[in-house]
């Protein structure tokens, strides 16, 4: 017994309400399809359909299986067109949204990567720290920090920020260098107000627990960069991605600090809209993103 072509059939008899009907549609003869629907019936051992003389009703069993029936159908058509799509080379414009300071220095280059591997996809990036309406603004994927917040969007998991606590060493000479998640009320700290930093810094301790430890802070920004900038300035203790402190640490202008105490990494997704039928350009980016992410 062809159990998918007996759902869809059964499901085709539901929406058309007669034999005859489905028939025409699936382009095969009435007594073919009465044979189907008496196949799954026999086989799950109950009644599906009130035959009558002009219009088949569905039973409260035909009910419940014609519903999971139709999602079954509709899960195997997507996973057809999901290999469908990998024969399809992508083309065409990707608008992806992204947070500024992690779109300038990772989101980027990782799309010249991205546009190389795939010549015919041209690429819009748009960097805010407001979290766009992927459909009422028309884009098709969006990089988020933190929860996602959506339960709209399908979200695939990147590789996650990993934080660093650090200050100048004007800063420090001045004002000591924090040693425990204690001081840190003693000094001023450079608060990120997206991430919610206003409530404290959530750390690992030494035995392996997190807590989320209290600030003092009057400078509070909701761009990386703009603290960056701040604590060039001696302004106070930043807590950023070591990604996007790299040079500064390298050359020594900041020096990282509480290093037994190590900031919880921030998770990073990329998001975008379910899709009954995948899309290779949106399908290789987020392949891509997965694999070539290295920061």
């Amino acid at each position: 017994m062809d159990k998918l072509r007996n759902m869809e059939v059964f499901v085709t008899v539901a929406e058309t309400g007669n034999f005859s009907a489905a028939a025409q549609k699936l382009g095969i003869s009435a007594v073919m399809v009465g044979k189907h629907i008496q196949q799954l019936e026999r086989h799950l051992s109950t009644r599906l359909v009130q035959r009558t003389t002009r219009k088949q009703n569905l039973t409260e069993a035909g009910a419940v299986f014609y519903e999971n029936s139709k999602r079954v159908l509709e899960q195997v058509k997507w996973a057809e067109s999901t290999v469908e799509g990998l024969q399809t080379a992508p083309s065409g414009l990707l608008r992806i949204s992204a947070p500024v300071s992690l779109g300038a220095n990772v989101v980027s280059p990782l799309l010249a990567r991205y546009l190389e591997a795939f010549p015919h996809v041209q690429v819009e990036l748009t960097l805010s720290n407001a979290r766009v309406d992927l459909i009422e603004e028309g884009y098709d994927a969006a990089i988020r920090i933190g929860p996602v917040g959506d339960d709209r969007l399908v979200a695939r998991p990147m590789k996650p920020y990993e934080m660093v606590i650090c200050a100048t060493p004007a800063y420090l000479k001045k004002y000591g260098t924090p040693a425990t998640p204690e001081e840190l009320k003693n000094h001023s700290c450079l608060i990120h107000a997206v991430w919610n930093h206003s409530d404290g810094w959530k750390l690992t301790n030494t035995d392996g627990s997190t807590s989320k430890w209290p600030l003092s802070g009057r400078y509070i920004s909701n761009d990386g960069n703009a603290l960056r900038c701040a604590a060039l300035q001696d302004a106070g203790l930043l807590l950023q991605p070591k990604v996007l402190l790299a040079d500064d640490l390298a050359c020594g202008r900041m020096v990282s600090v509480m290093e037994d105490f190590v900031p919880v990494p921030r998770p990073i997704s990329l998001v975008y809209l379910p899709d009954f039928r995948p899309r290779p350009k949106l399908t290789s980016l987020i392949t891509f993103f997965a694999e070539q992410a290295d920061y």
